[in-house]
């Protein structure tokens, strides 16, 4: 089963590796942004199943960005996390749409049991936007359900749980750089690195997958001694 990808907005770089490290170590796969433009940029590119928020955060607040998602998406849940407990700022946040709020400090393993249960009364599966459980690209498609790649005129291939786990990942990322760290840390976990090699061999299977010719990539790409970018292409799910 994919896991839930959960974006965290947290500005306290501290306390966003920390809700990150436990959100991995519980299964989810998390990811980290630490002002309230970025995460708007993140949300808008979709495949996300669940948003902590903080609410003071640098260029956007998290009632300004909560505020702007729920004019576009009234279903993805949004679980607060602030130090702001007032009264008055639960009853502002809620009626904005969260469909929880935690005051800091906070129990962590509370946090976790609160996430489980807005992601069960979700009408969402986990990885699912608009278009249903599945990321699409360049006309290939990829079951995020059955782990089942459809590439553009060819038969479907079965896909492992990690390759499924890296292409939502470098969906997520589509048009950036990321480092081998940037991968390793999101998608492995900092206890359980593989070989350097490893993200290689899996760039080389997509490559086989989705590309015209692997030897000249469009989609899969390497940027020796910096990283990888992903290309969505003409069509895609965003």
């Amino acid at each position: 089963m994919t896991a839930p990808w959960i974006l965290v907005v947290e500005d306290e770089p501290l306390l966003g590796e920390l809700l990150v490290d436990n959100l991995r170590h519980e299964g989810f796969a998390p990811e980290l942004v630490q002002d309230g433009l970025h995460a708007w940029d993140r949300i808008q590119r979709g495949n996300i199943d669940l948003i902590i928020l903080d609410l003071m955060l640098p260029s956007l607040s998290g009632f300004d960005l909560l505020e702007r998602l729920r004019g576009v998406d009234k279903d993805l849940p949004v679980l607060i996390l602030s130090a702001r407990s007032r009264d008055e700022d639960r009853i502002k946040g809620l009626s904005l749409g969260a469909d929880d709020y935690v005051p800091k400090p906070f129990n962590v393993r509370e946090l976790i049991l609160r996430i489980r249960a807005l992601l069960r009364r979700s009408q969402r599966s986990p990885g699912t936007n608009e278009v249903g459980d599945q990321l699409s690209f360049a006309g290939h498609r990829i079951d995020l359900a059955s782990f089942e790649a459809h590439p553009r005129g060819g038969s479907a291939e079965r896909l492992t749980a990690r390759e499924v786990e890296l292409l939502r990942y470098l969906f997520a990322q589509a048009g950036r750089v990321v480092s081998r760290n940037d991968i390793l840390d999101a998608v492995w976990g900092r206890d359980s690195y593989p070989t350097p090699r490893t993200i290689d061999n899996f760039i080389a299977r997509f490559r086989k997958l989705f590309e015209e010719n692997p030897r000249k990539p469009v989609h899969f790409l390497t940027l020796r001694g910096v990283g990888y970018r992903f290309e969505l292409g003409d069509e895609t799910n965003a």
